[in-house]
């Protein structure tokens, strides 16, 4: 096993791989997903014997896949060397596709980033060929940016919001003007590259039970308040997918009666009164009607632009309608949220994303709401939190995705 192997990548074509290769492919993934181990673990889990392990590791070190990471705990002797995977043995781009702006870099198979990360304006209401053509600008001017050989990128992996189908590669949500082919394999051929495509909020939830607040447990919520709502549901330690991999769309559950048209064609939907969209244009039309708030001394510009961001900035200033305004999307969350306690019985809900970022000013109102709407016996065994993580942290939930995806494609080489 060599890095020419990287040049076969089976994400792209099934390539057969030799008996040798298949236990390397499978000793990788067990280090990528366990993190450093000792021999004795490694032989258990791999079930070989002591001397064929150690031929390997010998090779894999070598080859420069591996490396020994420091001892492990004594178990009556020495302390025992651990291995773990090398930094910069592969590469994944990582792009993380929000309503109005995208995020650029590149990651290791240690979720190092090599480069720094490229913030584009790029709009998902483009169409399809202009979406693909912006992707790829970008994808270039990232790769000339570091010296990194083509054949070590195993994938570019996408995370985006909508109604996403990664088995079948599609967002039925956004661009949707149909090519003879998926999405995915319409960024295959722009890029040149296998392409991963996945919903944000599962690439976050990923990326929180891998090495977030979710490690170590087995029933959690996270909740992805940005410009929408989304929710990402791990259940017996695993990320729940759904049939179609459209689970999670809590927003989108009706709401309101009669209430404002969504985007997705029914009104009421918790994200017209719940979320980033929400709070930008409830905000806007009362300052254009003259309620006061320090929001209005911004430009007209800035108005027209406002984010959730702006609200958060005015209500950590004591601006009182800012708070009252966070509160009332708390509230409805809270209301929401009160029913996922209920059909999940999570030990754990993670906070995350744009709106999240307002801590207090929203989750008091959500508790208190939890409090109002949730059996207490229920409520009371499960722990709500924010998360505290870079915007950046759910690309190391695509990136997983990626190198996942590309160890079980090399592993299942070996049966073709």
């Amino acid at each position: 096993m060599n890095i020419d192997l990287l040049a076969k990548n089976p994400l792209v074509k099934k390539t057969r791989v030799s008996k040798q290769e298949l236990i390397s492919f499978k000793l990788l993934r067990l280090l990528h997903i366990s993190g450093p181990m000792p021999v004795t673990a490694l032989t258990k889990a791999l079930d070989i014997s002591t001397p064929v392990l150690a031929a390997m590791l010998s090779r894999l070190v070598k080859e420069k896949w591996i490396e020994k990471k420091g001892k492990g705990a004594s178990i009556g002797g020495r302390k025992p060397d651990l291995y773990a995977c090398r930094d910069q043995s592969f590469f994944t781009i990582c792009i993380d596709v929000e309503l109005f702006t995208t995020r650029l870099a590149i990651v290791d198979n240690n979720f190092n980033i090599v480069t720094s990360i490229k913030n584009i304006t790029l709009q998902l209401g483009n169409s399809r060929k202009d979406f693909c053509n912006h992707i790829h600008s970008a994808v270039k001017a990232l790769l000339g940016s570091v010296k990194i050989p083509r054949e070590r990128i195993i994938a570019c992996s996408i995370g985006m919001p909508g109604l996403i189908s990664q088995g079948l590669g599609e967002n039925y949500t956004y661009l949707l003007d149909q090519t003879e082919q998926p999405l995915q394999k319409d960024l295959e051929t722009t890029l040149q590259l296998p392409v991963v495509l996945q919903n944000d909020v599962k690439g976050a939830a990923l990326a929180e039970l891998r090495y977030g607040l979710a490690r170590g447990k087995q029933n959690v919520l996270v909740l992805l308040m940005d410009w929408g709502v989304g929710l990402g549901i791990i259940m017996d330690g695993e990320i729940r997918q759904g049939s179609w991999g459209f689970s999670g769309e809590i927003g989108h559950i009706p709401f309101i009666e009669n209430g404002d048209l969504c985007y997705c064609g029914k009104r009421g939907c918790l994200e017209t009164v719940a979320s980033g969209l929400a709070l930008s244009k409830i905000a806007r039309k009362d300052i254009s009607t003259g309620t006061t708030s320090i929001l209005g001394k911004l430009s007209s510009k800035d108005i027209q632009e406002l984010a959730p961001s702006h609200i958060i900035d005015a209500a950590n200033k004591g601006d009182q309608y800012a708070i009252q305004l966070l509160s009332d999307i708390g509230a409805n969350i809270g209301k929401g949220t009160s029913t996922l306690i209920q059909l999940f019985n999570p030990e754990l809900i993670i906070l995350s994303g744009k709106i999240a970022e307002a801590k207090q000013y929203i989750t008091l109102p959500m508790q208190q709401a939890i409090n109002t709407y949730c059996m207490t016996q229920v409520r009371e065994k499960t722990k709500i939190i924010s998360a505290n993580h870079p915007e950046h942290f759910r690309m190391f939930g695509y990136a997983t995705n990626a190198i996942e995806a590309f160890l079980d494609a090399s592993i299942d080489g070996a049966g073709s």
